[in-house]
């Protein structure tokens, strides 16, 4: 074989060897903020489930983008990698919340194609288990009859999903939510602590987060979730806000989008691989480890559950007299 030859036979290989490689070949997960925390655990419950389900060949790379809850990545993609088909970015409601609140820069929530939602965890009413307050009526009571004298808290400050889920809480109370006292934390362990010491009365955390911490030994009840019906296993018998007499949902969803110019055929072979990914018993226990609650949705119903849920955002924005950025 002559050496042009071969050189003709290395092009033409390349070339098939790149004609066949598809959206799962050398996949990566961006994660919008640094490691440890939840978009971390979403990259990595899928970068385990789809390797685990041989879905993909070669383990996912994970690689950090923080920034904004989500903003710094989701503008590095639409910007400078629409099309790039093997990326995947994780978001979560918080991102939602952010695109509702004008945080995202010039792009709204039609920028991107929303890919999968994987789980959901919900807001809770968490006490401390010497609460004097038993019930979440209670709880609302309280705050009726003088705001000032219930301390609320959670890790996040003004605006955020924690200070939101507080907010809907006062207002279900007939509150004005300005009046409510709350103390912003770094995070939920350390507003479990301040609850646990009597510093805080209330904390409107997660339902999963706030398991995690009883079953490590943590003294605390959870006196309501706020989701549509009522969590299985040791949640089960915890009622829902709606049930303890607040009108209120607050779904804290993880899950993946892609960029906008990815053509429609990898979007395709991207969401036919979520949907049956998450309709195994391996990722059931992937997702259960990882304290999250069944949420799947693919595709158009993720596109339309992401687009109500902004617009939800918007609403309650206005309502709480919030700044949105411009």
């Amino acid at each position: 074989m002559t050496a042009k030859t071969l050189a003709t036979a290395l092009v033409l290989a390349a070339a098939a060897t790149l004609a066949a490689a598809g959206p799962l070949d050398k996949t990566e997960c961006i994660a919008p903020a640094k490691p440890g925390g939840g978009f971390d655990l979403t990259c990595k419950l899928v970068q385990s489930a789809l390797l685990d389900g041989k879905f993909i060949a070669d383990p996912m790379r994970v690689t950090y983008m923080p920034g904004g809850i989500g903003a710094v990545a989701y503008n590095t993609v639409i910007a400078q990698r629409p099309d790039n088909a093997n990326t995947i970015v994780a978001f979560s409601g918080g991102s939602l919340l952010n695109l509702a609140q004008g945080k995202f820069g010039r792009y709204n929530e039609s920028d991107v194609k929303w890919l999968s939602a994987i789980g959901t965890d919900y807001g809770a009413v968490v006490v401390a288990e010497g609460s004097p307050y038993k019930t979440l009526k209670d709880v609302m009571a309280a705050m009726k009859a003088d705001p000032t004298k219930v301390v609320l808290g959670a890790g996040g400050t003004i605006g955020s999903q924690d200070w939101m889920k507080a907010a809907l809480l006062a207002r279900a109370a007939g509150v004005n939510p300005r009046s409510m006292r709350f103390v912003a934390f770094e995070g939920g362990g350390e507003a479990m602590t301040a609850l646990q010491g009597g510093h805080i009365h209330v904390f409107t955390g997660d339902a999963a987060e706030t398991l995690q911490q009883a079953k490590a030994g943590s003294k605390v009840r959870v006196l309501a979730v706020m989701a549509d019906k009522r969590l299985p296993g040791d949640m089960s018998g915890v009622p829902t806000a709606k049930e303890a007499g607040a009108d209120i949902e607050w779904p804290i969803v993880r899950g993946f989008y892609v960029g906008p110019k990815v053509s429609e055929a990898d979007y395709k072979v991207w969401s036919d691989t979520f949907s049956k990914m998450m309709a195994t018993p391996a990722y059931e226990r992937l997702r259960n480890e990882r304290g999250l609650f069944p949420l799947a949705l693919v595709g158009t119903e993720l596109d339309a559950y992401v687009k109500r849920q902004v617009a939800d955002y918007r609403k309650l924005v206005e309502e709480f007299g919030l700044n949105v950025a411009k």
